[in-house]
Parts: structure tokens; sequence; C-alpha cells
């Protein structure tokens, strides 16, 4: 008998409908087609928009019903002209974040064959490596509480033991993942700024505590401005980085840079009970309403969100189509025939997500 998980979907506002209605079109025909398991997807209202609407951008009915689900797949969210009181934007997502403590932000970064990339890989090297950002802390510790005054302003930056070690055990256990399938070489870098910041300090010497009980894994440390030139000029010599808020949410984009934008740059936020799948890239209410948008980095995160349930629910179709529909998104963007605009094509929304499906469809 199929096991049945519960999807809370956040459908966004900008182009997040127009890339949620044919991902879940993809996963509704996966879980058909599973003797493994079943996606029970439900959509709860959240956003800007609904914020607009009602004056509060997470109901609290949407954030107890996404609190009892399986997973969460959250589109695109968040408009520029969309403001609460005091300037800052509306953003659930990261509302999300501190409500489940989402500690690890994974971020992967993947230069697929046919990619566009600004990248001059002259030797062909296999770029493929995940960033970890702890997502609750860090310099986003006071968001929206900062002390302002009429001459300064003041944020202060937290870093504690409970959720550092939580977070490097998430780095090396997901190195120690991907050694056993082949994907890297077994190897964590913390990123940090040890040399002028003691919490930085304090943050490496926990990571070097973690570090120790994973003999049959190399750790080794870089400070962020270095590991930004590295990440230009040599990304394939990393694996698994981990690092702090802030930095992670700088070089994660750098990251998405280096795929060639963000449209192929999916995330997830991972606590110990909960985890939100969902695109890197924003709400683009530029194009909106267009067809023209992007989906694979939404794809892409829906098949981070079916590898995840698999590993945590120990269910091996899960994981089998999790890996399934990567591969067919990479397979679109290796043949290079369908690509949207901003890959450098001409391809609507529904024709990329229509390719990904046939690739599904031919295996």
């Amino acid at each position: 008998m199929p096991r049945t998980f519960d999807i809370a979907v956040f459908h966004g506002d900008g182009i997040g409908p127009e890339i949620t209605g044919p991902t879940l079109e993809i996963l509704g025909s996966l879980s058909e087609r599973s003797d493994d398991y079943r996606l029970d997807l439900t959509d709860l209202p959240a956003g800007a928009g609904t914020y607009r609407e009602t004056g509060t951008a997470l109901p609290g009915e949407s954030l107890e019903r996404a609190g009892a689900a399986d997973a969460i797949l959250l589109s695109a969210m968040g408009l520029p002209d969309v403001r609460y009181p005091d300037g800052t934007e509306v953003s659930p997502q990261i509302d999300l974040r501190f409500e489940y403590e989402l500690f690890a932000g994974v971020r992967p970064v993947t230069i697929r064959p046919g990619q566009p990339t600004p990248l001059a890989l002259k030797g062909g090297q296999p770029v493929d490596f995940v960033l970890i950002r702890e997502s609750t802390e860090g310099l986003f510790h006071t968001r929206a509480k900062g002390d302002r005054r009429e001459n300064e302003a003041y944020e202060t930056l937290k870093i504690t033991r409970a959720t550092s070690e939580k977070l490097f055990r998430f780095a090396f256990d997901l190195a120690k993942q991907r050694k056993a399938a082949g994907k890297g070489p077994g190897r964590v870098t913390c990123v940090d700024k040890a040399n002028v910041f003691r919490a930085f300090a304090f943050f490496r010497n926990i990571f070097d505590e973690e570090a120790a009980r994973h003999p049959d894994l190399a750790a080794d440390h870089a400070y962020v401005d270095a590991t930004a030139l590295w990440m230009v000029e040599k990304p394939w010599t990393f694996d698994v980085m981990v690092t702090e808020n802030m930095f992670g949410d700088i070089l994660s984009d750098l990251g998405a840079g280096l795929m060639g934008g963000l449209g192929l740059a999916p995330s997830a936020d991972i606590g110990d009970a909960h985890a939100v799948f969902q695109p890197c890239h924003g709400s683009a209410p530029d194009i909106a309403g267009k067809g023209v948008a992007n989906p694979f980095a939404m794809i892409l995160s829906a098949a981070m969100m079916l590898d995840w349930l698999g590993h945590k629910h120990d269910n091996a179709g899960l994981i089998a189509d999790g890996k399934r529909l990567s591969d067919a998104v990479d397979k679109v963007v290796a043949e290079g025939r369908v690509r949207t605009r901003d890959l450098g094509g001409s391809a609507r929304t529904a024709e990329a997500a229509e390719a990904v499906a046939a690739a599904l469809e031919a295996g």
C-alpha cells in the first residue's frame, strides 16, 4: 500500500503561480504512477498578495497546516511595492525558517552539460557543490528588530553552540551521502571570517569539534572573501561549504550566477522536523502574467523535496523519482532545444515544463 505524504503548497506572488502549476502537474503524474507513495497537495494562502488583501502575510491557519505537513513546497514570494510599515519587504518564507527552526539552508550549485555559464571551464572541470547556509541566526538574528537611532543603526550577529552543532552535523552527513553517491570527494569547508570576529572564531571551533568525529571525511577552512574569489576562479574544488546566514545569502547568489542565473537554482531550508523547498529566484513581477518565466528552479526544488522525503522516510520510490526529475531537467538543459528567455532562448513556461515531462516519459 503506497504511503501518502501531505505537501503544503504556497503558490507565491508574481510568477509564482505560473511556475507552481506545471510543477504540481509533474508531481501529480509521478505520484499517480508510483507503487511506493502518493502526494496529497494542499494549497495554502500566504505572501505579498495575501498581505495586501488581508493585512496578514502568513495567516495562522496556513502556518498551522504547513506545520502539520510532511513537507512544504513554496514558490517565489514577495513584491517590491508591498512592504511592512517599517519599509521591509513582505517575506513569509523567512518567517517560516524562524517559526520551524529551519537551520540548514541548502543551495546546490551545479553546472550541467550544455548549461549557459559565464565561466570559461577550459578543462571541462565538473562544477557540483553544495552551499549550506545557517538560516536562523547570524546577522539575520535581529531581522526587523535592529536598533535604529537618529544617526546610527545596529544589528546583532548571533552564533550559538546548539544551532552550530546541528548545522555542522548536517553538513558532514551530507558530505558523506554525496561521497557514497559518487558526487563528491567527501570534504566540508567552513567559510567564515575567524581572523577578524570572535563570533566566527567560535563558529570555527565548533566546526573543528564536529570534523574530529568524521575521520573518513576531509575538513578545511576558508575566509569568506577568499571563498568568493575561488568560487569564480576554481569552483570545481568545492564539495560541501557551510557558513553563517548573511555570508550564505550572498554566496548562494554568486553560486546561482555561476550557473547562468537564478532560473536553475533550487533550494531547501531544512530543520529537525520540517523542510521548505523553493526556487532561489524572486517573484519577477515585471514578467508576471506573460507566460515566459523559467520553471526549472521550481521543478528542481520539487525534486529536492522528493529526495529529502525519501531519505527521511526510507522510501525508495521517492528517492528514485527525485533523481528522475532532476535528470529530466538536466537532459532538457543539455539538449538546448528548449530554453527560456533568461537562458538565451524563447521558450515559454509551458513549453519548458512540457519538455521536462516528456524527458521523464522517455526515461
